[in-house]
């Protein structure tokens, strides 16, 4: 099941992106806005 739900997760994630290049574009921002957060 802990599978399964974790599939689910990243499916809506990649549909959300829609690309590739849009998905490395995300995980940029996530990290900048982690940084900001960390005061780095």
């Amino acid at each position: 099941m802990r599978k399964f739900m974790v599939l689910v997760v990243m499916a809506v994630g990649l549909v959300g992106c829609n690309t590739i290049s849009g998905l490395g574009e995300d995980i940029s921002a996530s990290a900048r806005t982690a940084q900001s957060w960390l005061g780095n």
